[in-house]
């Protein structure tokens, strides 16, 4: 594996965070998530947003193939956020999310603290962000994926 992290620059590279967008959320969130809001989230919403959405986003690449992104942004001079993190599933459990996540805290530098978010049912995604570093806050909401679902804040404090 030829891992590389940079900037999501061209249209192969947004096109490749797309489908892991896509391709992740369809992995990770079955049986987390509305089936029906988790079918309708196609390739091509997940392009259309990775083609709105190109600032602060890193990909992770193996050769020239996009097997991994994150995305991050400052909330404040002192608070910053990754808000999206995600790995396809052949190639979790290789240190990519934690490259993605070390390019994601250094972009941040001088924010005291750094927020995640999770689902509370996803507790692999939990174990990694707790492994990182971060804390749970105690900061829970509902938020809707076709149905209700609990998505909680984690908190790395520096």
């Amino acid at each position: 594996m030829e891992l590389v992290i940079k900037a999501m620059e061209t249209d192969s590279e947004i096109c490749g965070k797309a489908y892991v967008h896509w391709k992740a959320w369809h992995e990770t969130y079955r049986g987390m998530i509305d089936d029906a809001y988790l079918d309708a989230l196609t390739y091509e919403k997940c392009e259309a947003l990775a083609y709105r959405w190109r600032r602060n986003t890193l990909v992770a690449m193996d050769g020239e193939k996009v097997v991994g992104f994150a995305a991050y942004d400052r909330r404040d001079e002192t608070t910053g956020e990754v808000f999206a993190l995600y790995v396809l599933g052949a190639y979790q459990g290789k240190g990519i999310g934690y490259a993605l996540m070390n390019r994601c805290i250094e972009a941040l530098f001088g924010c005291e603290t750094v927020y995640v978010r999770a689902l509370k049912a996803n507790e692999k995604a939990i174990a990694f962000y707790e492994r990182y570093g971060f804390v749970r806050d105690g900061f829970e909401e509902q938020i809707t994926l076709g149905t209700p679902v609990t998505e909680i804040r984690l908190a790395l404090r520096r």
